[in-house]
């Protein structure tokens, strides 16, 4: 979709430019903190139902973040999103195994590299607020900031002639 500074979003709109730009599949940065330790790693991401999702070994250090902290947040260029991370169970036991379809299909490398099927758990990420930074058809930049629990969105230009 594109954008023009002079046009007004609807959440949805901005919705579906988020996702639009973050595509089917990104590795995106996932920051987690626990008693005022931060942690940041690169986690495989997969966008469907308007949620975020990835898989991670369950005994692995962010996942122990996670457990005790699931407030999150996923940085991939422009778009920063701030949200709630919740354990799905083991991948090979979600449902109709959509992440793991798509994983092969989208992050063949990563998946079979790391694939241990009584490990590996799958983490939802529900987006609470986000920012995503861009310009628009005329070239000016501006930030688009996503409020999911008002559900409402905000447009800032950053600059003009």
């Amino acid at each position: 979709m594109q954008f023009s500074a002079d046009k007004n979003l609807t959440f949805d709109q901005a919705v579906e430019i988020m996702f639009d730009k973050l595509g089917v599949s990104r590795i995106m940065a996932l920051a987690s903190s626990v008693d005022d330790h931060v942690m940041v790693r690169n986690v495989s991401c997969l966008f469907y139902d308007r949620k975020i999702w990835f898989k991670t070994d369950k005994n692995f250090r962010k996942t122990q973040q996670l457990y005790r902290n699931p407030n999150v947040a996923l940085c991939w260029s422009g778009v920063q999103v701030e949200g709630v991370a919740k354990n799905r169970g083991l991948v090979v036991d979600e449902p109709g195994r959509r992440f793991e379809t798509l994983y092969k299909e989208h992050l063949w490398g990563s998946y079979n590299k790391y694939s241990h099927e009584d490990t590996e758990i799958l983490i939802e990420v529900t987006p609470r607020f986000v920012e995503i930074w861009d310009t628009c058809e005329e070239n000016y930049a501006f930030q688009i900031f996503i409020d999911f629990d008002r559900q409402s969105v905000e447009v800032k230009p950053y600059d003009r002639k």
